[in-house]
């Protein structure tokens, strides 16, 4: 069956972060990873955590899965000193300082396997599904292509901000 236009758009925009993500975590060490350029500031670690987080628990409620965090057991392989659920919004300064990481790999693989779950998902998109409510705490309502742009959107501005940090690690002292 070939690809509608929307889904090659999603799939694109998708495979973007995809693309990226390992590209970026290519060459840190831990320390590197888990660097803040100054207090309160995110690590390049912490956000990528983040940016497959935020897509894991956006893309389950629309494809009625399990997110891959607790169906596939990333969340015993992080061992973060968070709730289950967490996934970065609202997190506190502090909370963002104690995320942890032994093993660069762990960012890749979750985000891989998110990736997958994502790929499945718009591989079986109806135009139905595009326009479908997921959200009526919003006005106007979001529908499940908004959200889909919206995950595509707030991934590929922390995939710059993890850039942006990346380059930083050279002036660090």
């Amino acid at each position: 069956m070939t690809a509608t236009w929307h889904q090659r758009l999603l799939t694109d925009g998708f495979g973007r972060i995809a693309a990226t993500l390992p590209g970026i975590v290519d060459g840190l060490s831990v320390d590197d990873l888990l660097w803040q350029p100054y207090d309160r500031a995110n690590s390049i670690a912490w956000t990528l955590w983040h940016i497959a987080r935020m897509e894991d628990a956006q893309i389950a409620p629309l494809a009625g899965t399990d997110e891959v965090w607790t169906s596939d057991g990333w969340v015993e392989r992080f061992d973060l000193p968070y709730e289950r659920a967490a996934m970065g919004y609202g997190q506190s300064t502090e909370e963002v300082a104690a995320f942890r990481l032994e093993d660069p790999t762990l960012l890749t693989g979750y985000y891989q396997a998110v990736h997958e779950a994502t790929t499945k998902l718009v591989d079986g998109l109806s135009e139905d599904d595009l326009g479908r409510i997921v959200d009526e705490h919003w006005n106007p309502p979001v529908s499940g292509a908004v959200r889909l742009v919206s995950i595509v959107d707030d991934a590929a501005q922390h995939i710059g901000q993890a850039a942006y940090v990346k380059g930083l690690l050279k002036l660090r002292p």
